[in-house]
């Protein structure tokens, strides 16, 4: 789609405050759009460092048409290839992950050291310099740990989200956490809708009683104020910082990524994200009991985390096509815990398992009546503000490409 006919879409008008017209959330040519303009030009999480500890473990990141490799090199560091042979384009990992001394192409069996440099191509011309070819290399920063990749040619900056995210990313110690679980959620709904759910809690009281039971961040805005306050009183002697920051959406600056911090108080019967209150796995880095409550990260639009003071919650959100999408879940613990001893899998995935699952349903249920010919924007709530910033952001971004 080119600048010209985007504008005659727009040129249909949004009241502010109102959600999206039905072609946005089903137009394959307004999605083709939404690629260069958002999905490949996003930090997005890929995994976290402790999924690959010795040399030659890889993990696959796949968006859409692409595929990224997240390898240990053989001098202890990791590299970001894209998973596409130089020579004709076959993708080299066909595993979503692995140890290999080196990565061989599957085709016709060029072979590549872990660094993507090329080692071997049989049968190649007098002319052929293997030192001019290798892996092309796709760009990724580690932050605390955490691994986040971006598709673009000139990715934001990511220089004030960990400037400013540092004091709330040191208390928890990301960098020495390790993926306790994993879970891929496919969603036949597009990827706003997926997103646009997560970003408000209006519908949090109908959809989620077990959420609901322990989270007061606006599923009950009558009662916040008052949880808030006690919660805010026993941080400091539980080892957590006073911290927040928004420089999402509107808030963001010009070449820097978007990223935000936010702490809530949880209802006092919980200590953290559990089904009885309880605590679930070992106290994070230097967090040194509970203050009945729970930190919301942000960096780029399609990346939260979900920080409780024994676990971190990390959701990404991504498209599978313009019709569907996908909500990854990793759920990370202390590096040192032991599984079936210090946590059980089932308790700490549980609450978070339980909310997508009915997450799913009811985005399903959206897409199906935006699809309708009746469908057409609603008023959005005062529960809703968030939305509003997203919509506003998101024609931005693709106003910009």
């Amino acid at each position: 789609m080119d600048q010209i006919e985007f504008n005659k879409i727009r040129a249909n008008g949004r009241k502010h405050g109102w959600s999206l017209a039905g072609k946005y959330y089903k137009d394959p040519a307004i999605f083709e759009r939404e690629k260069e303009a958002i999905f490949y030009n996003s930090w997005i999480f890929a995994g976290h460092v402790s999924q690959i500890p010795n040399v030659g473990d890889y993990f696959l990141f796949n968006l859409l048409d692409e595929s990224i490799i997240l390898v240990r090199k053989k001098d202890g560091d990791i590299a970001a290839h894209y998973n596409v042979c130089p020579h004709r384009g076959s993708h080299v990992c066909k595993e979503q992950k692995g140890n290999s001394k080196r990565f061989s192409c599957p085709y016709h069996a060029w072979s590549f050291e872990l660094d993507g440099s090329l080692f071997a191509a049989h049968s190649m011309p007098e002319d052929f310099d293997k030192n001019d070819i290798g892996l092309h290399k796709c760009a990724f920063e580690i932050i605390d740990g955490m691994i986040y990749v971006n598709l673009s040619d000139n990715p934001k900056s990511l220089e004030n989200a960990k400037r400013d995210l540092a004091p709330a990313l040191e208390m928890y110690d990301f960098e020495n956490m390790k993926v306790a679980a994993h879970k891929n959620y496919p969603i036949a709904a597009n990827w706003k809708i997926t997103v646009e759910n997560y970003q408000e809690c209006y519908h949090c009281a109908p959809s989620h009683p077990e959420y609901s039971l322990s989270h007061t961040f606006k599923a009950n805005p009558d009662k916040f104020d008052a949880l808030q306050q006690p919660m805010l009183s026993r941080m400091e002697a539980c080892g957590i910082k006073k911290h927040e920051v928004d420089k999402q959406h509107s808030q963001q600056e010009d070449g820097q990524e978007q990223y935000a911090y936010s702490r809530y108080a949880l209802f006092e019967k919980y200590k953290t994200g559990s089904q009885d209150g309880e605590q679930l796995a070992p106290l994070l880095g230097n967090i040194k009991g509970f203050d009945h409550g729970a930190s919301d990260f942000g960096i780029g639009p399609l990346t939260w985390m979900l920080a409780y003071n024994d676990h971190v919650v990390v959701y990404v959100f991504t498209p599978t096509s313009h019709l569907t999408s996908a909500c990854d879940i990793y759920w990370l613990v202390r590096g040192d815990a032991k599984e079936g001893v210090d946590y059980d899998i089932e308790k700490l995935t549980w609450l978070w398992h339980v909310t997508t699952l009915a997450d799913e349903r009811i985005i399903v249920d959206n897409q199906k009546g935006v699809n309708s010919k009746k469908y057409a924007p609603g008023k959005l709530s005062n529960m809703e503000d968030s939305i509003e910033s997203l919509i506003t952001w998101y024609l931005s971004a693709l106003e910009k490409k």
